[in-house]
């Protein structure tokens, strides 16, 4: 029985992901007619059609889509494979492909890069940003080695480390009327103060459990894209919202008007570190973990 190549396999895969030979070629840096071969020939291998070829689109067919699957399943494997090899190694050595949420990005890795990079100089740390379920879903597919995420978080096939509490503070900007933070109760807040991130950000789920908002008619109906644009719409007294602490003291703040004051040891989000069930690299990565906690 003649086999797909691990190759052969990846390419497949990235051009399901991009629904685009072009860009697809790009991920996997190669010129697309070799791109465009390697996926021919996987299909002559297999004697079906995975995709449905147009001028404008690409459209993976309904067996391809199954064969997508399988796919990413193999790579899992072969990515299991060569981590049990690499455990061998110095450990926090070589490539490590870490998903960041944005809302612990700009706050936390600042503090802690530089100590990695000291205390680990053969580490070559690759950082992907992005909201928590992307990251979750590129680390299943093996895109990624580990996550940085706040819990709780729905997720399957993982194992977990709890870092470190991260309580949540009052964010508004100094001489704002619209709250007393020295006197602050959210029954006494306007309608429409809140101001949160959009939905898809978990700083959102987290802050509206963590803090306790139950009534939605204090929460803005307009939602900001990213945590720099929340901060910028604070800045300008446009509302009030919920930060966590390790914002404190961090760039996006500078420059600002925004002030912070934390709330009850009750409302706070928990930083963890996760990576998929199994991975021969689980070690290394709760030793990533205490460097994260002991650096913050």
């Amino acid at each position: 029985m003649n086999l797909p190549t691990v190759k052969q396999l990846r390419y497949f895969a990235a051009l399901v992901e991009t629904h685009h030979f072009g860009r697809a070629a790009e991920v996997c840096f190669v010129s697309q007619s070799a791109f465009s071969n390697a996926i021919r020939e996987l299909e002559s291998l297999l004697e079906v059609q995975l995709v449905d070829r147009t001028n404008r689109s690409v459209t993976i067919t309904a067996i391809g889509q199954q064969i997508a699957v399988q796919a990413r399943l193999c790579l899992r494997d072969v990515e299991s494979l060569v981590e049990l090899a690499q455990g061998q190694r110095q450990p926090l050595s070589g490539d490590l492909r870490l998903g960041v949420i944005p809302t612990i990005a700009p706050f936390l890795l600042p503090r802690v890069l530089p100590r990695l990079r000291r205390e680990f100089p053969d580490l070559q740390l690759y950082l992907h940003e992005d909201q928590t379920q992307r990251i979750y879903e590129r680390l299943m597919d093996g895109d990624l080695d580990a996550i940085l995420l706040a819990l709780p978080w729905k997720m399957r096939g993982v194992e977990t480390t709890s870092l470190f509490r991260d309580r949540f503070c009052l964010a508004y900007r100094d001489g704002t009327d619209r709250v007393d933070p020295e006197n602050y109760r959210f029954n006494q807040l306007d309608a429409d103060s809140i101001l949160l991130l959009e939905d898809g950000h978990c700083l959102r789920d987290h802050a509206l459990a963590a803090c306790k908002i139950r009534n939605t008619q204090k929460v803005q109906l307009f939602a900001a894209s990213s945590v720099l644009t929340l901060i910028e719409m604070i800045d300008a007294d446009l509302g009030i919202t919920f930060l966590p602490q390790m914002a404190s003291g961090s760039a996006l703040l500078k420059n600002t008007r925004v002030k912070l004051k934390p709330l009850s040891e009750s409302s706070y989000r928990t930083i963890g570190l996760a990576w998929r069930k199994g991975s021969g690299r689980g070690e290394e990565f709760r030793m990533l973990g205490e460097v994260l906690k002991n650096n913050r």
